[in-house]
């Protein structure tokens, strides 16, 4: 999957903007762990004709957008996760090892 780096507001409300079109795939990666590191193997891995692009989230570097995407969805933050919002409203999310990107078919229709 090609990747598009989120390092502020901006870039979120971007995002956000751009689930009016397709379904948004979000990644929050911490680069000092390995749970996460082999999640971020999944999802880079993952090919799906309807959706060939995510944005990664670098939580060490980035933490100020990851506290923002937790408090506009009303999501607890972990560390991997994976979002995925549609119209602006997330539609699924899940952490650690239940990130499974096989399973996501559905919701990128």
């Amino acid at each position: 999957m090609k990747r598009t780096d989120l390092c502020d507001s901006d870039g979120l409300k971007n995002a956000i903007n751009c689930s009016y079109d397709n379904t948004v795939i979000i990644f929050k990666h911490s680069t000092r762990c390995s749970i996460s590191k082999m999640a971020l193997y999944r999802v880079e891995g993952f090919r799906y004709e309807k959706s060939n692009e995510y944005y990664y989230l670098d939580l060490i570097n980035n933490r100020d957008v990851s506290n923002e995407i937790s408090e506009k969805f009303n999501l607890e933050h972990q560390s991997p996760q994976v979002l995925l919002i549609r119209n602006g409203k997330l539609i699924h999310h899940a952490s650690h090892n239940a990130i499974k990107p096989n399973e996501w078919a559905d919701y990128l229709v």
